[in-house]
């Protein structure tokens, strides 16, 4: 039986975590380990919460570490698992999920990374994503965000969102695990496309389900955070990532889509945090780009590979599936 430990990162988010902890408690399979990286949360767990969820160890950080490093750290802690899944405190899995993810990992051993199939758990009959997907202008979305789920077949994604996914820890470790300057938001896609670059690949599993509320500890979708570390990430991810003739080739479109971004969110009344995103990924360039060179220096799919697994429509909407 393989060895299985989930690591659920934690800020601010108790009410949310009980909820998590008590799907987790009636899980199928059961054979799993969970740890609790709480990030420095400005109140103390409540009063109990561990005693109705022995199976869970909580491990407390001296600071607001990010998920990037919480998860890293976290990986360090379980030596012995053979598979790391990841549940963030609002995602609220189905019984059945780790089952069905395990029982996929088992199936297709040719893949090193599982996505979840995300439902809102605002409104439970539409995606939260299907995983994510990967633009050749380097713009990231999950798939199928607020469709109905119609495809329930696996099927290859780009990579998983690690609100709720599964990694063979092998392969993790290989990678370097997450990229701790990413501190929060595209860190999990940066992850994915790294795997990819070392020759792994991602499968979607549709009977895996969770019901994902998504940024509730970050003020939503659209805040001053939220825009500030996913648009500022892009850029990084493109940075370190994109191999080869792509890189150059899709830089047209990678720069238009920036500017895109700066104009739209400028109108949003959000000009600031958008430009200090994109000051601050410029200033940080010579990092990834000494990231980069160790990166593909070392990767093995091809540029034709990786090609094939970006998404190439001619507008970037963020819904297909």
């Amino acid at each position: 039986m393989s060895r299985l430990a989930l690591i659920i990162v934690n800020w601010n988010s108790w009410d949310m975590l009980s909820r998590c902890l008590e799907k987790l408690e009636v899980q199928t399979l059961r054979d799993f380990s969970v740890l609790v990286m709480d990030n420095a949360s400005s109140s103390p767990a409540p009063e109990g919460l561990f005693a109705r969820h022995p199976y869970a160890r909580l491990v407390k950080n001296a600071s607001n570490l990010g998920f990037a490093a919480a998860n890293n750290r976290a990986i360090t802690l379980a030596p012995d698992a053979d598979w790391i899944a990841l549940l963030n405190p609002d995602a609220f899995p189905e019984p059945d999920w780790l089952e069905n993810l395990l029982k996929a990992a088992h199936e297709n051993p040719d893949h090193a990374m599982f996505a979840s199939r995300q439902m809102m758990e605002s409104e439970a009959q539409l995606l939260d994503g299907d995983g994510d997907a990967y633009h050749i202008s380097g713009m990231v979305w999950r798939i199928g965000h607020g469709q109905g789920a119609t495809n329930d077949e696996p099927r290859e994604v780009f990579s998983p969102c690690a609100a709720a996914a599964l990694y063979r820890r092998d392969a993790l470790v290989e990678a370097g695990g997450f990229d701790e300057d990413f501190f929060c938001y595209v860190e999990d896609v940066d992850l994915g496309f790294r795997l990819r670059l070392a020759g792994h690949r991602c499968l979607l599993v549709p009977d895996a389900v969770v019901y994902h509320i998504g940024s509730a500890t970050t003020g939503g979708q659209r805040s001053d955070f939220s825009v500030y570390h996913g648009h500022r990430n892009m850029v990084w991810c493109y940075v370190k990532n994109m191999p080869g003739i792509l890189f150059w080739a899709c830089m047209p479109l990678h720069l238009a889509a920036n500017a895109a971004t700066v104009v739209i969110y400028a109108l949003r009344g959000q000009g600031r945090v958008i430009l200090k995103a994109k000051f601050d990924a410029l200033s940080g360039m010579p990092g990834m780009w000494l990231k980069r060179r160790s990166i593909q220096k070392s990767r093995k799919a091809s540029a034709a590979e990786i090609w094939r697994a970006l998404d190439k429509s001619p507008i970037p909407s963020g819904r297909r599936t």
